[in-house]
């Protein structure tokens, strides 16, 4: 009888590990990940860490295959990807400005690198999280007051 319970258990905690994996049920679709286009976002958190009170750095999506945005000092332009909830960035461009603060300029250079190694994002009404490859946390923006959706 042990043997049985510890049995039943065992496949209980199976089969709840697979829930994840399953289709939904027929006539039930998933929902969409929102479309960024015409969007505008502020970044709220850096993959775990803090952004610098007034740094500026933001992301925009101006249309499809394009972004944009504020690295912390420069501003940033470059091509995008997105097939569902998948995302990358091709080659950024940015301005080449002196950021006087150190702490600007490590931001903005840890936040290209986040960008580089970018994989996927969700996205709801008010906040954007880009996830990224060898990072624990995501990237966190809130939209911008500017945003057009």
């Amino acid at each position: 009888m042990k043997t049985l319970c510890s049995l039943a258990i065992l496949l209980a905690l199976l089969s709840a590990c697979n829930s994840a994996d399953k289709k939904p049920a027929k006539g039930v679709t998933p929902a969409a990940p929102l479309n960024l286009v015409g969007t505008e976002w502020t970044l709220a958190d850096l993959a775990g860490a803090a952004v610098i009170a007034n740094s500026k750095a933001s992301i925009a999506f101006p249309e499809a295959g394009h972004v944009a945005g504020n690295g912390s000092c420069n501003r940033f332009t470059g091509s995008v990807a997105i097939t569902g909830d998948k995302l990358t960035f091709g080659p950024l461009a940015s301005t080449r400005m002196a950021c006087t603060d150190g702490g600007v300029s490590a931001q903005e250079d840890a936040y290209f690198a986040v960008l580089a190694a970018a994989n996927r994002y969700e996205a709801h009404d008010s906040e954007l999280l880009i996830y990224a490859t060898g990072y624990a946390k995501p990237l966190r923006f809130t939209r911008a007051a500017t945003s057009t959706k």
